[in-house]
């Protein structure tokens, strides 16, 4: 095995899974609180929200933690089970972490109910190296729901997300098969193929899964490396006895890179 597969092992003994998985939290900040009639795209939106939006991902860009968190309830709730102060910490670890995301939101379609107004979005978050000696490149895409009343977001969903941590010279490039949704006690297939030759490499990886809890967005969590001897992960898992959303995640390392992918999978009842 070559030096730099040794280096990488040795100084990132854990890699940080749970940390990028924050990136849930904050795909959509704010929508004001004005009384939209009934709306189903986003062409019949007002010109102020899609504004508003514009400018609510220049303000999550800049990291401006406090900025975000004055557009969110005091009793916000998440169907993660999080709070509101979950969530600034999450954010200001996330944003120490990765000081140079760039977030761009569309909105998908939303609606008036009552008094309040549902949105759906989507963000895109990239994330180039730190000069701080992250090497670390990220890219997430996350489709969420919101409930905004009276100018704060109350809730949040999140609909799906998958989020890719790369470094090195040419990390793998990595295609992920895996179910959006499966029923409890299922078996399912998730296979991780690296898509380039791979030549003289040698391959390394693992796969994991991990419930989506408020004490893992914080946490790293340890990986053990195995030799694969084909061009990825192939595995067949079985969902949980329980209903919840699941993280499934792979890592791949080769000679000049390492490729970490995360997505996630709802467990629903039978």
């Amino acid at each position: 095995m070559t030096n730099i597969i040794a280096l990488i092992l040795k100084r990132q003994r854990k890699f940080p899974v749970s940390i990028w998985l924050i990136l849930s939290l904050i795909t959509f900040t704010c929508i004001n609180s004005w009384q939209f009639a009934q709306a189903d795209t986003p062409q019949n939106a007002p010109a102020e929200l899609k504004n508003l939006l514009t400018q609510i991902d220049a303000a999550a860009s800049q990291g401006d933690v406090k900025g975000v968190m004055q557009f969110y309830d005091p009793n916000f709730t998440h169907g993660d089970k999080l709070n509101r102060q979950a969530l600034e910490k999450g954010l200001t670890a996330l944003w120490q972490r990765y000081p140079k995301l760039k977030y761009t939101t569309q909105l998908q379609n939303w609606k008036s109910q009552g008094n309040a107004v549902i949105a759906e979005t989507v963000t895109t978050i990239t994330g180039l190296p730190a000069t701080n000696g992250n090497n670390l490149a990220l890219n997430a895409t996350i489709k969420s729901r919101q409930r905004i009343t009276g100018g704060k977001i109350v809730h949040q969903d999140i609909l799906s997300e998958r989020t890719i941590l790369t470094s090195g010279t040419k990390p793998p490039q990595v295609e992920i098969k895996l179910p959006q949704q499966v029923k409890v006690g299922q078996q399912y297939n998730f296979d991780a193929i690296v898509q380039e030759p791979l030549g003289d490499d040698f391959l390394l990886g693992t796969a994991l899964e991990e419930p989506v809890k408020p004490e893992k967005y914080l946490s790293p969590t340890p990986v053990d490396l195995q030799p694969l001897s084909s061009g990825g992960l192939f595995k067949i898992g079985r969902a949980p006895s329980t209903p919840g959303s699941q993280w499934v995640s792979a890592v791949i390392l080769r000679n000049n890179g390492i490729t970490m992918v995360t997505q996630r999978m709802e467990v629903l009842k039978k």
